[in-house]
């Protein structure tokens, strides 16, 4: 070493006054705790991972990494990982990539990484590592880039230098195409903000010579603000504007027509014919109206965009489903790991309340699982050594051990929110469809402009330019193009005032006139919670209940805790918790127990008549209700039927849609007896109430009933996502799952089912307004082309007329009745909290 690496590296004491001398570590130059100084060492480390650090750097000449003024500003702590992971061919498949000469490349996310240092020290990994070639460092995202020889070097080996120097590699993924999306939506924004603000000073310049014209303004003035018009217009073209005339010249590379064609035609002969005007002081420039189109296309590109980002999200919301870290254990201990990390044959550690990272078979433990997220069930099931368990589901009661089968993108989750995007991306042929209409539209304005000019240009007409240009700007596509987004962005705006988030006007047009509309019953028919539903027994015995659930977080326990909300609750002494069973302990002297009809049943000594008579009576306890029974010193005193409650304002809704003409159809993944008898309590047909349905069963039943017409489908998790997105119309209810929310057509920020009724009635208002807008946009663009090419109209007149159909599209979209404006305060006496239970109290 130098004398000065010497200086920055060794052993160094120095005087503070609040900590007086200090020995800083030779490697991170943090203070060196007292028992850790060797007296008769060289240097001194505060922890054996900036020891080991310190070494590899020494033993391979790296010796330079102390000349910087700025370095790690925490001690290494080597996480001592094996990183045997990274070597597997699932990992390979899903993060790394193979470049030529059998050469690999990935990307991974460092820990630690904060200064110049870091990626000195990073990029120096391909001289402590024979077959590592290149590895770059951008501190900003802690991204690093390697790439390796894997017949030299495995993946893991590289992984254990980066940890070993203090810096835990991780698999990156996401970030890239997130980083890219915010730049094209910034440059977007930068392109409106330009556009608007060169509108707003062209509109100043064009107010002054319009005020000139008719006050006669000096010749000089006039020919000066012209050319400030000029001006401007120019880097409007350059910057903003040049979005149309790259699409123009796409379209014109491939042969297929499109929008952008008229439009940059349009811009450019408005360009060169004012610019030609601008020259000669003769003639109009239209640069204030060309100025504002850019500007207002724009906008309107940027709104389209975003929303058609939507469908493809669907596929990254396993990371907002599933949890993004996960524990497993390795020779008897645990330790957390990103979820992207988890491969087969990994053994995970799962707590209660915590939802499962992957698809596994559960090697230890029991509990019970609630798996409403994917299979509708609204019951928790019990689950014990050698069952499988589901990426996305919860574990309610107890610890478990599970064995890793699938994850990532291979897990069921991720499967199902595959066929939601496959779904979504089936819907192209309308938009086919619309690129189609919109060629047909192009072609015929392109065609009579060019006839327009050829034709009189034959003649010497003297305005054949002139009357060409304002063809194509009178017919320019906004008004056509406004008619039927205008009103439909009305409608939404209104839509979402009522609690209804309307994604686009396909949806409004499909449930404008009915067809058939498919139900999900958890928390879409019912309320999507656990609640008491049913009790049988005294009010003495509450309290008792109460007491012993007060601690549990098993959704029964939370069902009791609503319904008997004021009731105080004893002391309990001795109180147990036997997992798939339920709980006990002693209170004021008396053993009680409450829990399933097997766990009571194993202490009970007696059963009152009463009782005995009750349980043959309710039969829906134990066949669509779940069973708890309650025992006091050994004798069964009460019994809860637990379940789900249908909402308040159901049948009424369901009878709206069905009077209408809409065919109803309840499909749902929970119980078959369950959802018959809650079809046969809405009023479902026979054969219209289908229970034990799987969320693939789901999708294929949307896509079957498809075949013989309009299917709308109505539902809340990720069970419901692929059928949702499958359907001609998916609506996404309150409380539904995020991926179920990202697929729907519609989302229903209400809990009552009213709002269905309200949305079907809306969109078939709003088609008549679509409907009305199209055929004025329509009559005007006749009009204007004639009168264009009979030489009755000029570019002038045509930039004015332009604006002015618009504007009348926004006032037919504007005062059109399609959702009207409702106070959404619930009225007096409603109910919007859990409905008190039917209850039969039975004396003791």
């Amino acid at each position: 070493m130098s004398t000065d690496t010497l200086r920055l590296a060794g052993t160094i004491r120095t005087a503070h006054p609040a900590v007086g001398e200090a020995t800083l570590c030779a490697h991170c130059s943090l203070p060196v705790p007292s028992g850790l100084i060797q007296e008769s060492a060289e240097h001194q480390f505060c922890c054996t991972g900036c020891h080991t650090a310190f070494a590899i750097l020494h033993e391979h000449g790296l010796d330079s990494y102390y000349g910087f003024s700025q370095r790690r500003e925490a001690p290494v702590q080597a996480s001592g990982r094996s990183y045997e992971e990274f070597d597997h061919p699932t990992f390979a498949a899903l993060y790394v990539q193979s470049l030529p000469g059998g050469l690999s490349r990935t990307e991974l996310y460092l820990e630690g990484v904060h200064c110049a240092s870091c990626v000195w020290l990073v990029e120096r990994v391909p001289l402590l590592q024979t077959g590592v070639l290149r590895a770059e460092l951008d501190v900003r995202r802690s991204l690093a880039v390697v790439e390796w020889d894997p017949n030299t070097i495995t993946l893991s080996a590289i992984a254990r230098s980066l940890d070993v120097l203090g810096y835990p590699p991780h698999p990156f993924r996401g970030v890239a195409r997130a980083d890219m999306r915010r730049r094209e939506d910034r440059a977007m924004l930068v392109r409106i903000g330009i556009s608007g603000a060169i509108a707003i000073n062209m509109m100043l310049a064009a107010l002054a010579l319009y005020a000139g014209e008719l006050n006669g303004m000096d010749a000089g003035f006039t020919h000066f603000f012209r050319w400030v018009s000029f001006a401007l217009m120019v880097p409007a073209f350059v910057w903003p504007g040049r979005v149309f005339f790259t699409g123009a010249w796409a379209s014109v590379r491939t042969k297929s027509l499109h929008m952008d064609l008229p439009i940059a035609i349009a811009l450019a002969a408005g360009l060169v014919r004012g610019a030609i005007n601008t020259i000669t002081g003769t003639g109009p420039i239209y640069f204030d109206g060309l100025a504002l189109l850019i500007f207002a296309l724009l906008v309107g590109r940027f709104l389209q965009q975003r929303g058609q980002r939507l469908a493809a999200d669907s596929a990254e919301l396993l990371h907002a489903i599933a949890p993004s870290t996960a524990r497993i254990v390795e020779q008897g201990t645990v330790r957390e790991i990103p979820a992207e990390a988890l491969l087969p044959g990994m053994t995970l550690d799962v707590r209660a309340g915590e939802t499962f990272a992957a698809d596994g078979v559960v090697v230890l433990g029991q509990s019970t699982v609630n798996a409403a997220l994917l299979t509708g069930e609204s019951r928790p099931a019990s689950v014990q050594t050698g069952e499988l368990v589901y990426a996305g589901t919860l574990n309610v009661e107890a610890p478990l051990q599970v064995r890793v089968e699938q994850a990532g993108e291979t897990s069921r989750i991720a499967k199902l929110l595959y066929q939601v995007e496959e779904s979504a991306r089936r819907r192209a042929p309308i938009v086919q469809t619309a690129n189609r209409l919109a060629g047909i539209f192009t072609a015929v304005v392109l065609v009579l402009a060019a006839a327009t000019f050829g034709i009189k240009a034959s003649f010497n007409a003297p305005h054949a330019l002139d009357d060409a240009i304002a063809l194509l700007i009178v017919t320019c596509p906004c008004a056509l193009a406004l008619a039927t987004p205008l009103a439909i962005t009305v409608a939404v705006s209104r839509a979402a005032g009522n609690g209804m988030l309307i994604k686009g006007g396909d949806a409004l047009e499909l449930l404008a006139s009915p067809g058939t509309m498919v139900f999900d019953k958890t928390g879409t028919i019912t309320e999507g919670r656990t609640a008491l539903v049913r009790w049988v027994g005294p009010a003495w015995v509450q309290p008792m209940v109460l007491a012993l659930e007060a601690g549990s977080s098993h959704p029964l326990a939370e069902g009791f805790r609503q319904a008997w909300p004021t009731l105080g609750t004893p002391d309990v002494i001795d109180a147990q918790h036997v997992v798939g069973g339920g709980l006990e302990g002693t209170i004021n002297g008396h053993r009680v127990r409450v829990g399933s009809p097997r766990f009571v049943a194993a202490s009970l000594t007696a059963t009152s008549d009463v009782m005995t008579a009750a349980l043959r009576a309710e039969d829906d306890i134990g066949r669509t209700l779940t069973p708890v029974h309650v025992s006091v010193d050994g004798e069964l005193v009460a019994m809860a039927g637990m379940g789900d409650r249908v909402r308040d304002d159901a049948r009424t809704a369901l009878d709206t849609l069905r009077a209408n003409g809409w065919r109803t159809v309840l499909l749902s993944g929970d119980a078959v007896d369950v959802v018959r008898t809650v079809g046969v309590s809405l009023g479902f047909a026979d054969g219209q109430a289908i229970g034990g349905a799987s969320p693939e069963q789901k999708l294929a039943f949307i896509e079957d009933a498809k075949r013989r017409g309009r299917v709308v489908m109505v539902g809340d998790g990720v069970n419901d996502a692929a059928a949702i997105a499958a359907a001609n119309v998916g609506i996404g209810v309150q409380g539904g799952a995020e991926a179920c929310l990202a697929t729907a057509d519609v989302y229903l920020t209400r809990s009552d089912l009213s709002a269905l009724v309200e949305l079907t009635d809306g969109s078939r208002r709003t088609l008549r307004v679509i409907r009305r807008n199209i055929a004025l946009s329509i009559a005007y663009n006749v009009v204007g082309a004639s009168m264009a090419m009979f030489g009755l109209l000029t570019p002038l007149a045509a930039a004015i007329l332009m604006p002015a159909s618009s504007i009348t599209v926004v006032l037919g979209s504007w005062y059109g009745f399609s959702f009207p404006r409702k106070d959404r305060t619930p009225p007096r006496g409603s109910r919007t909290e859990l409905a008190a239970p039917h209850v039969l109290e039975v004396a003791a």
